[in-house]
Protein backbone atom coordinates (compact mmCIF):
# COMPACT_ATOMS: atom_id res chain seq x y z
CA UNK A 1 0.00 0.00 0.00
CA UNK A 2 1.14 3.47 -0.78
CA UNK A 3 -1.26 5.28 1.52
CA UNK A 4 1.24 6.91 3.87
CA UNK A 5 1.28 10.27 5.47
CA UNK A 6 2.68 11.96 8.54
CA UNK A 7 0.82 14.71 10.26
CA UNK A 8 3.05 17.32 11.78
CA UNK A 9 1.36 19.93 13.95
CA UNK A 10 2.64 22.41 16.48
CA UNK A 11 -0.52 23.70 18.06
CA UNK A 12 -1.20 23.07 21.73
CA UNK A 13 -3.92 20.72 22.92
CA UNK A 14 -5.73 23.77 24.25
CA UNK A 15 -6.02 25.22 20.77
CA UNK A 16 -7.06 21.86 19.35
CA UNK A 17 -9.77 21.46 21.97
CA UNK A 18 -11.02 24.96 21.24
CA UNK A 19 -11.18 24.26 17.52
CA UNK A 20 -13.04 20.99 18.05
CA UNK A 21 -15.63 22.70 20.22
CA UNK A 22 -16.16 25.41 17.61
CA UNK A 23 -19.04 24.62 15.24
CA UNK A 24 -18.51 24.83 11.52
CA UNK A 25 -20.01 27.55 9.39
CA UNK A 26 -22.59 24.97 8.28
CA UNK A 27 -24.17 25.06 11.74
CA UNK A 28 -26.49 27.88 10.70
CA UNK A 29 -27.05 26.97 7.07
CA UNK A 30 -27.87 23.38 7.98
CA UNK A 31 -30.57 24.62 10.33
CA UNK A 32 -32.17 26.23 7.27
CA UNK A 33 -32.05 22.99 5.30
CA UNK A 34 -30.94 24.35 1.91
CA UNK A 35 -27.71 26.01 0.89
CA UNK A 36 -28.93 28.97 -1.13
CA UNK A 37 -25.44 30.44 -1.45
CA UNK A 38 -26.40 33.31 0.88
CA UNK A 39 -24.56 36.61 0.82
CA UNK A 40 -24.33 36.58 4.61
CA UNK A 41 -21.85 34.39 6.44
CA UNK A 42 -21.73 33.10 9.98
CA UNK A 43 -18.64 33.76 12.06
CA UNK A 44 -17.46 32.65 15.43
CA UNK A 45 -17.12 35.50 17.90
CA UNK A 46 -14.24 34.05 19.86
CA UNK A 47 -11.01 33.80 17.89
CA UNK A 48 -8.73 30.78 18.05
CA UNK A 49 -5.97 32.92 19.47
CA UNK A 50 -8.15 34.02 22.35
CA UNK A 51 -9.30 30.49 23.09
CA UNK A 52 -5.77 29.11 22.95
CA UNK A 53 -4.87 31.30 25.94
CA UNK A 54 -6.66 28.78 28.12
CA UNK A 55 -4.24 26.68 30.10
CA UNK A 56 -3.11 23.33 28.72
CA UNK A 57 -4.18 21.74 31.98
CA UNK A 58 -7.76 22.94 31.54
CA UNK A 59 -7.89 21.70 27.95
CA UNK A 60 -6.45 18.34 28.92
CA UNK A 61 -9.05 17.97 31.65
CA UNK A 62 -11.84 18.87 29.23
CA UNK A 63 -10.54 16.48 26.58
CA UNK A 64 -10.25 13.68 29.11
CA UNK A 65 -13.81 14.22 30.29
CA UNK A 66 -15.21 14.26 26.76
CA UNK A 67 -13.23 11.20 25.78
CA UNK A 68 -14.57 9.27 28.73
CA UNK A 69 -18.13 10.24 27.80
CA UNK A 70 -17.51 9.22 24.19
CA UNK A 71 -16.15 5.75 24.84
CA UNK A 72 -18.07 2.77 23.50
CA UNK A 73 -18.53 1.60 27.08
CA UNK A 74 -21.02 4.44 27.74
CA UNK A 75 -24.09 2.17 27.82
CA UNK A 76 -25.17 1.69 24.17
CA UNK A 77 -28.80 0.82 23.52
CA UNK A 78 -28.65 -2.97 23.57
CA UNK A 79 -32.10 -3.50 22.02
CA UNK A 80 -31.45 -1.51 18.83
CA UNK A 81 -32.07 -3.66 15.75
CA UNK A 82 -29.48 -2.99 13.05
CA UNK A 83 -30.49 -5.89 10.80
CA UNK A 84 -32.42 -3.65 8.40
CA UNK A 85 -30.00 -0.71 8.40
CA UNK A 86 -27.46 -0.34 5.61
CA UNK A 87 -24.50 2.03 5.94
CA UNK A 88 -23.16 4.37 3.28
CA UNK A 89 -19.67 5.53 4.17
CA UNK A 90 -18.63 8.66 2.26
CA UNK A 91 -14.91 8.69 1.44
CA UNK A 92 -14.83 10.66 -1.78
CA UNK A 93 -13.82 14.08 -0.41
CA UNK A 94 -10.66 15.93 -1.35
CA UNK A 95 -9.74 17.27 2.11
CA UNK A 96 -8.23 20.51 0.79
CA UNK A 97 -8.22 22.21 4.22
CA UNK A 98 -5.83 19.60 5.62
CA UNK A 99 -3.03 21.05 3.45
CA UNK A 100 -1.88 17.50 2.72
CA UNK A 101 -1.07 15.72 -0.53
CA UNK A 102 -3.95 13.27 -0.16
CA UNK A 103 -7.55 13.36 1.12
CA UNK A 104 -7.87 13.44 4.90
CA UNK A 105 -9.63 10.07 5.13
CA UNK A 106 -6.41 8.36 4.00
CA UNK A 107 -4.09 10.11 6.45
CA UNK A 108 -2.93 7.99 9.36
CA UNK A 109 -4.57 8.26 12.76
CA UNK A 110 -2.94 6.08 15.35
CA UNK A 111 -1.22 3.86 12.84
CA UNK A 112 -3.96 3.42 10.28
CA UNK A 113 -5.94 5.57 7.84
CA UNK A 114 -8.74 7.68 9.30
CA UNK A 115 -11.21 5.77 7.11
CA UNK A 116 -10.34 2.45 8.77
CA UNK A 117 -11.72 3.56 12.12
CA UNK A 118 -15.21 3.80 10.62
CA UNK A 119 -14.83 0.62 8.59
CA UNK A 120 -13.79 -1.23 11.74
CA UNK A 121 -16.80 0.13 13.63
CA UNK A 122 -19.36 -0.89 10.98
CA UNK A 123 -17.78 -4.21 9.93
CA UNK A 124 -16.36 -5.48 13.22
CA UNK A 125 -17.36 -3.75 16.43
CA UNK A 126 -21.05 -3.10 15.65
CA UNK A 127 -21.70 -6.71 14.52
CA UNK A 128 -19.93 -8.05 17.62
CA UNK A 129 -21.97 -5.77 19.87
CA UNK A 130 -25.19 -6.82 18.12
CA UNK A 131 -24.41 -10.54 18.44
CA UNK A 132 -23.57 -10.19 22.10
CA UNK A 133 -27.06 -8.74 22.61
CA UNK A 134 -28.89 -11.30 20.53
CA UNK A 135 -29.27 -9.02 17.50
CA UNK A 136 -27.90 -8.88 13.96
CA UNK A 137 -25.42 -6.31 12.74
CA UNK A 138 -25.67 -4.14 9.62
CA UNK A 139 -26.17 -6.35 6.54
CA UNK A 140 -24.30 -4.09 4.10
CA UNK A 141 -21.77 -1.25 4.05
CA UNK A 142 -21.26 0.73 0.84
CA UNK A 143 -17.94 2.56 0.58
CA UNK A 144 -18.22 5.62 -1.68
CA UNK A 145 -14.66 6.12 -2.90
CA UNK A 146 -12.77 7.67 -5.79
CA UNK A 147 -11.97 4.87 -8.30
CA UNK A 148 -8.26 5.67 -8.18
CA UNK A 149 -8.14 4.57 -4.52
CA UNK A 150 -10.36 1.51 -4.92
CA UNK A 151 -7.56 -0.92 -5.91
CA UNK A 152 -5.86 -0.21 -2.57
CA UNK A 153 -9.05 -1.23 -0.75
CA UNK A 154 -10.06 -4.17 -2.93
CA UNK A 155 -8.46 -6.69 -0.50
CA UNK A 156 -10.66 -5.34 2.28
CA UNK A 157 -13.76 -5.53 0.08
CA UNK A 158 -12.79 -9.11 -0.79
CA UNK A 159 -12.42 -10.03 2.88
CA UNK A 160 -15.90 -8.73 3.65
CA UNK A 161 -17.49 -10.02 0.44
CA UNK A 162 -21.25 -9.71 0.61
CA UNK A 163 -21.03 -7.10 3.35
CA UNK A 164 -18.86 -4.38 1.77
CA UNK A 165 -18.98 -2.90 -1.72
CA UNK A 166 -17.73 0.14 -3.65
CA UNK A 167 -19.72 2.99 -5.16
CA UNK A 168 -18.28 5.92 -7.09
CA UNK A 169 -18.66 9.48 -5.76
CA UNK A 170 -20.83 12.12 -7.41
CA UNK A 171 -19.90 15.69 -8.22
CA UNK A 172 -21.51 16.91 -4.98
CA UNK A 173 -22.34 15.27 -1.67
CA UNK A 174 -25.93 14.52 -2.65
CA UNK A 175 -24.68 12.77 -5.78
CA UNK A 176 -22.36 10.62 -3.68
CA UNK A 177 -25.18 9.78 -1.29
CA UNK A 178 -27.46 8.86 -4.19
CA UNK A 179 -24.80 6.63 -5.76
CA UNK A 180 -24.19 4.91 -2.44
CA UNK A 181 -27.91 4.47 -1.82
CA UNK A 182 -28.47 3.01 -5.28
CA UNK A 183 -25.68 0.48 -4.72
CA UNK A 184 -27.12 -0.41 -1.31
CA UNK A 185 -30.59 -1.02 -2.77
CA UNK A 186 -29.09 -3.01 -5.65
CA UNK A 187 -27.17 -5.34 -3.35
CA UNK A 188 -29.35 -5.52 -0.25
CA UNK A 189 -32.76 -5.30 -1.88
CA UNK A 190 -35.66 -5.21 0.56
CA UNK A 191 -33.52 -6.40 3.48
CA UNK A 192 -32.58 -2.79 4.26
CA UNK A 193 -35.35 -0.38 5.24
CA UNK A 194 -33.08 2.39 6.53
CA UNK A 195 -29.80 3.91 5.43
CA UNK A 196 -27.22 5.46 7.74
CA UNK A 197 -24.96 7.96 5.94
CA UNK A 198 -21.63 8.64 7.62
CA UNK A 199 -18.65 10.85 6.81
CA UNK A 200 -15.39 8.89 6.85
CA UNK A 201 -13.72 12.01 8.28
CA UNK A 202 -15.59 11.37 11.57
CA UNK A 203 -13.59 8.43 12.96
CA UNK A 204 -14.64 8.84 16.61
CA UNK A 205 -18.38 8.14 16.52
CA UNK A 206 -19.34 5.55 19.14
CA UNK A 207 -21.55 2.48 19.19
CA UNK A 208 -23.89 4.28 21.56
CA UNK A 209 -24.32 7.22 19.17
CA UNK A 210 -25.03 4.90 16.25
CA UNK A 211 -27.59 2.91 18.23
CA UNK A 212 -29.29 6.05 19.55
CA UNK A 213 -29.67 7.71 16.14
CA UNK A 214 -30.90 4.47 14.54
CA UNK A 215 -33.52 4.06 17.29
CA UNK A 216 -34.73 7.63 16.77
CA UNK A 217 -34.91 7.19 12.99
CA UNK A 218 -37.04 4.08 13.38
CA UNK A 219 -39.44 6.02 15.56
CA UNK A 220 -39.59 9.23 13.50
CA UNK A 221 -38.52 8.22 9.98
CA UNK A 222 -35.30 10.26 10.01
CA UNK A 223 -32.78 11.29 12.65
CA UNK A 224 -29.46 13.10 12.82
CA UNK A 225 -26.78 13.17 15.48
CA UNK A 226 -26.00 16.63 16.79
CA UNK A 227 -24.90 18.71 19.73
CA UNK A 228 -26.05 22.15 20.93
CA UNK A 229 -23.78 24.95 19.72
CA UNK A 230 -21.51 26.17 22.49
CA UNK A 231 -20.05 29.20 20.72
CA UNK A 232 -21.76 32.53 20.16
CA UNK A 233 -22.65 32.85 16.46
CA UNK A 234 -22.61 36.20 14.64
CA UNK A 235 -24.17 36.89 11.26
CA UNK A 236 -22.50 39.25 8.81
CA UNK A 237 -23.54 40.46 5.37
CA UNK A 238 -20.06 41.46 4.21
CA UNK A 239 -17.78 39.29 6.34
CA UNK A 240 -16.49 42.41 8.04
CA UNK A 241 -19.20 43.92 10.25
CA UNK A 242 -21.62 42.18 12.59
CA UNK A 243 -25.24 42.24 11.45
CA UNK A 244 -26.75 40.41 14.41
CA UNK A 245 -26.23 37.65 16.95
CA UNK A 246 -28.03 34.37 16.19
CA UNK A 247 -29.89 33.01 19.26
CA UNK A 248 -27.64 30.16 20.34
CA UNK A 249 -30.37 28.22 22.15
CA UNK A 250 -31.92 27.27 18.79
CA UNK A 251 -28.70 26.22 17.02
CA UNK A 252 -27.38 22.69 16.77
CA UNK A 253 -24.17 21.49 15.14
CA UNK A 254 -25.11 18.38 13.19
CA UNK A 255 -22.91 15.30 12.87
CA UNK A 256 -23.15 11.90 11.20
CA UNK A 257 -24.44 9.23 10.93
CA UNK A 258 -27.71 10.61 9.60
CA UNK A 259 -30.30 7.83 9.39
CA UNK A 260 -33.27 7.97 7.01
CA UNK A 261 -35.93 5.55 5.84
CA UNK A 262 -34.82 4.50 2.37
CA UNK A 263 -38.04 5.23 0.53
CA UNK A 264 -38.16 8.68 2.15
CA UNK A 265 -34.63 9.49 1.01
CA UNK A 266 -35.41 8.28 -2.50
CA UNK A 267 -38.44 10.58 -2.71
CA UNK A 268 -36.39 13.46 -1.34
CA UNK A 269 -33.56 12.95 -3.80
CA UNK A 270 -36.05 12.95 -6.67
CA UNK A 271 -37.52 16.25 -5.44
CA UNK A 272 -34.09 17.85 -5.00
CA UNK A 273 -33.09 16.85 -8.52
CA UNK A 274 -36.38 17.93 -10.09
CA UNK A 275 -36.29 21.35 -8.42
CA UNK A 276 -32.51 21.79 -8.76
CA UNK A 277 -32.02 22.31 -5.02
CA UNK A 278 -28.65 22.19 -3.31
CA UNK A 279 -28.65 20.68 0.15
CA UNK A 280 -25.87 20.73 2.71
CA UNK A 281 -26.57 17.43 4.44
CA UNK A 282 -28.71 14.33 4.12
CA UNK A 283 -31.61 15.13 6.43
CA UNK A 284 -32.01 18.47 4.65
CA UNK A 285 -33.42 16.37 1.82
CA UNK A 286 -36.09 15.08 4.21
CA UNK A 287 -36.81 18.62 5.36
CA UNK A 288 -37.58 19.55 1.76
CA UNK A 289 -40.38 16.98 1.84
CA UNK A 290 -41.85 18.66 4.91
CA UNK A 291 -41.32 15.52 6.97
CA UNK A 292 -39.93 15.40 10.52
CA UNK A 293 -36.29 14.90 11.46
CA UNK A 294 -35.39 13.93 15.01
CA UNK A 295 -32.34 15.56 16.63
CA UNK A 296 -30.44 12.83 18.47
CA UNK A 297 -28.15 14.16 21.16
CA UNK A 298 -24.62 13.08 20.27
CA UNK A 299 -21.22 13.79 21.77
CA UNK A 300 -18.76 16.61 21.19
CA UNK A 301 -16.03 14.02 20.65
CA UNK A 302 -17.59 13.04 17.30
CA UNK A 303 -15.48 15.65 15.56
CA UNK A 304 -14.82 15.93 11.85
CA UNK A 305 -11.17 15.77 10.83
CA UNK A 306 -10.79 18.98 8.85
CA UNK A 307 -7.48 20.54 9.95
CA UNK A 308 -4.19 19.24 11.37
CA UNK A 309 -5.31 20.55 14.76
CA UNK A 310 -8.28 18.18 14.66
CA UNK A 311 -5.88 15.27 14.28
CA UNK A 312 -4.16 16.25 17.51
CA UNK A 313 -7.41 16.17 19.42
CA UNK A 314 -8.52 12.91 17.80
CA UNK A 315 -5.27 11.27 18.90
CA UNK A 316 -5.85 12.49 22.45
CA UNK A 317 -9.40 11.10 22.50
CA UNK A 318 -8.29 7.71 21.16
CA UNK A 319 -5.51 7.57 23.72
CA UNK A 320 -8.00 8.23 26.50
CA UNK A 321 -10.38 5.54 25.21
CA UNK A 322 -7.51 3.05 25.10
CA UNK A 323 -9.02 1.42 22.02
CA UNK A 324 -7.71 1.12 18.48
CA UNK A 325 -9.35 -0.55 15.48
CA UNK A 326 -7.93 -3.89 14.47
CA UNK A 327 -5.98 -4.44 11.28
CA UNK A 328 -8.76 -5.04 8.76
CA UNK A 329 -6.63 -7.59 6.88
CA UNK A 330 -5.03 -9.21 9.93
CA UNK A 331 -1.60 -8.21 8.79
CA UNK A 332 0.81 -5.33 9.20
CA UNK A 333 0.06 -2.71 6.58
CA UNK A 334 3.20 -0.74 7.21
CA UNK A 335 1.47 2.63 7.45
CA UNK A 336 3.55 5.03 9.46
CA UNK A 337 2.42 6.08 12.90
CA UNK A 338 1.38 9.62 13.62
CA UNK A 339 4.11 12.20 13.86
CA UNK A 340 4.71 13.54 17.35
CA UNK A 341 3.03 16.80 18.24
CA UNK A 342 4.81 19.67 19.92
Amino acid sequence: CNIKMKIWASTTLAAAAALAATPTSYAFTQSLGVAARPSSVSSISASTSQLSKQSAATATSSSTSLAAEGSDESFPTADTDLSDVGFVLLAGGTGSRMKANMPKQYLTLRGMPVLHHSLDLFLERLPVFARENGKSGPPMVVLVMDPKYQPEYQPIVDKYAGRLAFANPGEERQGSVENGLNKLVELAGDSCKYVAVHDSARPLVTIKEVCDVVSDAKEHGAAVLGVPCKATIKESEDGSMVLRTIPRARLWEVHTPQVIKIDTLQRGLAKVEAENLEVTDDVSIVEQLGEPVKLTLGEYTNLKITTPEDMNLAISILDERKMEPVDLLDEAYGWEIDAPTK
